[in-house]
C-alpha cells in the first residue's frame, strides 16, 4: 500500500562521517534510499545550514529504486511498481527543495517480490522478480511480461526457487548480468545454498560467469567492469569476467544491498541482521565477530582504488536495513509527495497548451 498509515511512522537518525554533509555539497549531489523493512523511500541531500537532510515518505516494502538522471525514479512496492517525475523548472524550489518528485504512474503487479529494478537505453522497465524467478517487464493488462529466466529454471511459476535478485546494465545500457543466490530447481531450494551456491549470469547468452558466492546482491557495471556485492561474507569487489573470479575490495560491517557509483566512489548499503534463517549462519557472522564489530545499518563510500572508507551515514531507529540507493546527480535537496494528505491533491502542474485538431 503506498504512503501506508502502516508501520506508523517513526522518528530516523541520521548520524553522518564528519566530511559527509561537505562532500554532498562540493560534489553536488543527493542520494535516494529504499529501507525495505520499514517500508520507506528515503531522499537524503544538504539543508541550508549546510547539515545533512532526510525526506521520507512510507511505501509497504520499497526495494527496487532506479533514478533516470535526476527527473525521474522507479521504485518498486509490495504489490505495484510506481514512476515518479520531478514537476519543477530548472532553478525553481519548493518549499526549500529543488526537486519534487510526483508519483505519476502505478503499474499494478501483484506480489512478485520485485528486487532489482533498471530501464534501458531503449527505454524498457525491466525488473526482477525473484518469486517468479525471472527478469520481466510491465503489462498495461497483466502483472508482468516475463522476458528472460535462468538456465537451471525450468519454467516461469510463483515459487521462488534460486533467490534471484540483481539486475545489471551493460556499458551499452542494454540487459547485461543477473545474481541468484543458488541455481537451485527446488521450491526454497535457495536457502540451502547460501553459503557458497550464488552465481552471476549473462544476460545475453545465458552462461554462469562466476559461481561460488555467498548471496550476491546488486551488481552494476561501471568503469568497464562488474562489481558487486557478496552479502553473505559482507564483501564489495568485483568479478574478473575472464577467470570468473570473485575479487572483493573491501569488507564492510553488514549485510550489503544497494550499490551505486560517483567518481572514484562507490556507494554500498549496509544492513543489520534480521536474527532469521536468511541472515544466520553466513561467514559475514564470523568475520563481525573476528573483528569484534557490529552490523550497522547506513552507507559506505568506499575508494576504489584504495578500498579504504572514505565517508559513511547511518541510520537509527526504526530503519534497521537497506535495500537499493540511487544517486541523484546535481541535486541539492529532494522531496516526494505520498498519497494520504491533501498536498497531493493541491498541486497542478500542466503542460503548454495544445491545439486539439492539428492544421491541414
Amino acid at each position: 500500500m503506498p504512503d501506508s498509515p502502516k508501520p506508523q511512522a517513526l522518528p530516523v537518525q541520521i548520524l553522518t562521517s564528519r566530511s559527509f554533509a561537505d562532500w554532498l555539497r562540493e560534489q553536488n549531489f543527493s542520494l535516494a534510499i529504499t529501507t525495505y523493512q520499514s517500508s520507506r523511500l528515503l531522499l537524503i541531500g544538504q539543508n541550508p545550514n549546510g547539515g545533512v537532510s532526510g525526506f521520507e515518505r512510507l511505501f509497504e516494502r520499497a526495494m527496487g529504486l532506479f533514478a533516470v538522471g535526476s527527473e525521474r525514479l522507479y521504485l518498486s512496492s509490495r504489490y505495484q511498481l510506481w514512476q515518479f517525475d520531478n514537476v519543477l523548472q530548472p532553478g525553481q524550489v519548493y518549499n526549500g527543495y529543488d526537486r519534487l518528485f510526483v508519483p505519476r504512474i502505478a503499474y499494478t503487479t501483484g506480489d512478485l517480490d520485485i528486487h532489482d529494478v533498471v530501464v534501458d537505453r531503449t527505454g524498457r522497465i525491466l525488473f526482477v522478480s525473484t518469486l517468479l524467478n525471472c527478469i520481466a517487464t510491465v503489462s498495461s493488462r497483466h502483472s508482468c511480461v516475463p522476458l528472460w529466466k535462468p538456465p537451471f529454471i525450468c519454467q516461469v511459476m510463483n515459487e521462488d526457487r534460486c533467490h534471484l535478485n540483481g539486475l545489471a546494465l551493460a556499458e551499452d545500457g542494454m540487459p547485461g548480468y543477473a545474481t541468484a543466490c543458488s541455481q537451485s530447481a527446488l521450491a526454497e531450494g535457495w536457502r540451502n545454498d547460501r553459503q557458497n551456491g550464488g552465481c552471476v549470469i549473462d544476460l545475453r547468452t545465458s552462461e554462469i560467469l562466476c559461481t561460488g558466492l555467498s548471496m550476491p546482491h546488486s551488481p552494476r557495471c561501471y568503469r568497464g567492469k562488474l562489481w558487486l556485492l557478496q552479502s553473505g561474507t559482507g564483501e564489495f569487489g568485483l568479478v574478473d569476467l575472464q577467470t570468473g573470479k570473485f575479487e572483493p575490495i573491501a569488507f564492510c560491517p553488514g549485510y550489503l544491498r544497494g550499490l551505486t557509483f560517483f567518481g572514484n566512489f562507490a556507494l554500498v548499503g549496509l544492513s543489520k541482521a534480521r536474527g532469521d534463517r536468511t541472515f544466520s549462519g553466513l561467514a559475514l557472522d564470523e568475520q563481525l565477530t573476528r573483528n569484534q564489530l557490529q552490523a550497522s545499518c547506513g552507507l559506505l563510500a568506499i575508494d576504489l582504488q584504495s578500498g579504504e572508507i572514505a565517508h559513511w551515514l547511518k541510520l537509527e531507529g526504526v530503519v534497521t536495513e537497506l535495500y537499493d540507493v540511487q544517486l541523484l546527480p546535481q541535486v541539492r535537496r529532494s522531496m516526494a509527495l505520498g498519497l494520504q494528505t491533501d498536498e497531493i491533491a493541491q498541486i497542478l502542474t500542466l503542460e503548454p497548451l495544445t491545439p486539439l485538431f492539428t492544421q491541414p
